[in-house]
């Protein structure tokens, strides 16, 4: 009997022009390094990326950083006001801003699923671009996977972003004190319900947007008043009561809010009263909340609205040594009410 052939298994050869992300992408092979020279390099090119290797090389002169990573899975990637991409670049930004460091650098990984178009993927890569650029941080280092159709709401984005810390000019949660004022440099709530709306296709009589922004300019200006500002917070997940809660236990202080003192615009506040939400534990993407000494609270008022970050700056409360680690809000009846944590989620995945 003639002996066969032994058979040859081939892997068949990959499209390598799809307008789609495919498995392949994520091998490690020919389309992996396709995926980085088309659509990642152009956009993020810096000497420290271009090197391609295993890790970049960066020169700072700081003698303390500030680091912070955060993991970004919104859904729908795309929304009226921004992308996920303009999440990942301005959150952590923002980030590293409210300790008061000036941004270094960040490094991004992206985790992509089965079928997404490159035309979404681009386009995200496009406003991480253009958010890095405006701030002028580069994204110097990067990874990218690949998982099935099924396993990820598109993208999901992680990114690491460092600082330098300016010794003359160091917020932190535990510095907050009796006796400073509480100043929030714009309206919330409008990142949340902008996600709400987009995800679940809400007929809203005007069209709600993101206030995703990088508020690196916003706390550059208040510099100059050094040590008198004590704690800086974006009130993102779980919005502005779970950012003061946080402040409150780190400091062991009382926080008491003003009722409608926070500011919301009409057509937030309408949706969230329709949908039964209270902004307050709404998030936000491009608002920061400032605790300040007292003497030193005009100046910040000025100063924050001087710039369009902060035009719509306001004084929301002060501080109190009463009840150690309490949020309250003094109604217009001047009773008090606790503002506390949410038990679990109001708005699940919005960051």
């Amino acid at each position: 009997m003639t002996p066969r052939a032994p058979t040859i298994l081939q892997c068949p050869v990959p499209l390598d022009d799809a307008d789609r992300v495919l498995l392949g992408h994520g091998s490690g092979g020919r389309l992996s390094a396709q995926l980085l020279a088309r659509h990642f390099l152009p956009q993020f090119d810096n000497p420290a990326l271009a090197a391609l290797g295993d890790a970049s090389v960066i020169a700072t002169p700081a003698a303390e950083l500030a680091v912070s990573t955060d993991s970004f899975v919104v859904h729908p990637v795309e929304f009226p006001g921004g992308n996920i991409g303009t999440l990942a670049v301005n959150g952590t930004l923002n980030d590293v801003a409210m300790m008061g460091a000036r941004p270094i650098c960040l490094t991004a990984g992206f985790v992509l699923e089965e079928g997404l178009s490159f035309a979404v993927l681009d386009r995200v890569i496009a406003e991480m671009a253009r958010a890095a650029l405006a701030a002028g941080v580069a994204i110097v280092a990067g990874d990218t996977k690949v998982v099935g159709r099924g396993q990820a709401d598109g993208l999901y984005i992680n990114t690491t972003g460092l600082g330098a810390v300016d010794p003359a000019f160091r917020p932190a949660p535990s510095r907050t004190q009796a006796g400073d004022a509480i100043l929030i440099s714009g309206p919330v709530a409008r990142h949340g319900m902008a996600i709400m709306a987009a995800r679940e296709g809400l007929a809203l009589e005007s069209a709600i947007t993101s206030d995703t922004a990088c508020l690196l300019p916003l706390v550059d200006a208040l510099r100059p008043l050094g040590s008198a500002v004590h704690a800086l917070r974006d009130p993102t997940r779980g919005g502005v009561a779970s950012a003061l809660n946080e402040i409150a236990a780190a400091s062991r202080v009382e926080v008491e809010i003003v009722e409608g003192a926070v500011p919301v615009p009409g057509d937030v506040a309408a949706a969230c009263e329709v949908l039964g939400l209270d902004p307050l534990f709404v998030a936000n993407e491009g608002v920061m909340v400032v605790f300040v000494a007292d003497n030193a609270s005009d100046s910040a008022l000025q100063i924050m609205r001087a710039h369009p970050l902060g035009a719509a700056a306001a004084r929301i409360g002060r501080v109190l040594d009463a009840h150690p680690g309490m949020v309250a809000m003094r109604t217009a009846l001047g009773s008090t009410r606790i503002v506390d944590l949410l038990p679990g989620d109001q708005l699940p995945r919005i960051c």
